[in-house]
């Protein structure tokens, strides 16, 4: 009988919280669909496709169309099917057998998932009391165990917190390894090291469509790099990774540069309500607040699993994570709608 090998045997898929909520926040995603005017112009891009024909393995449209919004040149820019895949597709093709890489704690749990599948051995760097790195203690760590590879988010999810420019800078300057900056929450801060990423010899970025742009269910992701990294990069992706849909809707949204810089706008002052009125509450209750550089606000709480039931039961998800919460900048509407319920659940009158 066919047995499956340990390191899956054990494995359930990934389930994200099932149901129907008036407030979705758990996600992160963006929180209101692209509007009519964008919408009817995909429905148009859409019937010229010929499904009966591969996409384009380069993604030529939505790379050009991501590039020129962010001033990148397109040769530096390799489009993924989401950036889950980029990672996979890094992590078991830049590393051979017997390599070492690093991720940080807390951070995006997939990134030491697809190294357990990949069968590469993964360290962890723990940041501090404040959930933040201290950048010469991951420069040392990186140098004196030989690592080959040091992947992590910034700004961070779940934390919401960041390493700035300058210090990333610093980082990628000191180690010989390849460094991956998933910048995925960088559209909602000002820290990028993307527009110099190609002075780098060692340096990868992670961008994507899911956040602030808006487009979740495109699943595009992009990975920008010098010319031999992106070359390298392209040579070992499948071939027509990227869906004509996906292709063809993004390269129309991306167009619409002054719209979603206007959006982007708009959830981080969301973003700021939620901090302000959350830190508020916090300084009469037992829950502490962190500062966010993201499009969330990440809370710890020893009632944090009460407080995550106490909103579902008003039909409000946001992400329990043991003693945290992480909850999405919505609306004006729903961060409303979730200070209100937060106040109700610390008896706190408006």
């Amino acid at each position: 009988m066919y047995m499956l090998n340990k390191k899956i045997v054990n494995l359930v898929p990934y389930e994200p919280i099932s149901g129907t909520y008036d407030i979705r926040l758990d996600a992160n995603e963006c929180p209101d669909n692209l509007p009519e005017e964008i919408l009817a112009q995909l429905r148009e891009e859409i019937g010229r496709l010929a499904f009966n024909r591969y996409p384009d393995p380069m993604a030529a449209s939505v790379v050009n169309a991501f590039a020129e919004y962010y001033g990148v040149r397109p040769e530096a820019v390799t489009a993924g099917n989401g950036s889950d895949e980029l990672i996979f597709l890094i992590e078991s093709a830049f590393l051979e057998k017997g390599d070492r890489m690093l991720v940080v704690s807390p951070d995006f749990s997939m990134y030491n998932f697809y190294s357990s599948i990949c069968e590469v051995e993964c360290d962890t760097y723990y940041k501090n009391e404040n959930l933040d790195i201290d950048v010469d203690a991951l420069i040392d760590k990186v140098n004196r165990d030989n690592v080959k590879l040091l992947l992590f988010s910034n700004p961070c999810n779940p934390t919401g917190r960041g390493i700035t420019a300058g210090e990333a800078r610093k980082l990628v300057t000191s180690v010989e390894a390849l460094v991956i900056l998933d910048e995925a929450y960088m559209d909602f801060w000002t820290e990028s090291l993307l527009d110099e990423v190609e002075n780098y010899s060692n340096l990868i970025i992670f961008r994507t469509a899911s956040k602030a742009v808006g487009s979740a269910a495109l699943r595009l992701g992009f990975a920008v790099a010098n010319e031999t990294i992106s070359r390298a990069v392209k040579a070992v992706k499948s071939p027509y990774n990227v869906n004509s849909f996906s292709q063809a809707a993004g390269a129309v949204i991306y167009r619409h540069k002054e719209y979603l810089q206007n959006r982007q706008k708009m959830i981080v002052k969301n973003r700021e309500t939620l901090y302000n009125g959350l830190a508020e509450l916090a300084a009469s209750t037992d829950f502490r607040v962190y500062p966010s550089c993201a499009n969330f606000v990440f809370v710890r709480t020893d009632s944090a699993r009460a407080i995550w039931e106490y909103l579902k039961e008003r039909s409000i998800v946001v992400r329990l994570m043991g003693e945290y919460l992480r909850i999405t900048a919505g609306t004006e509407r729903e961060v409303a709608a979730v200070l209100e319920s937060m106040k109700e659940y610390f008896g706190v009158k408006s």
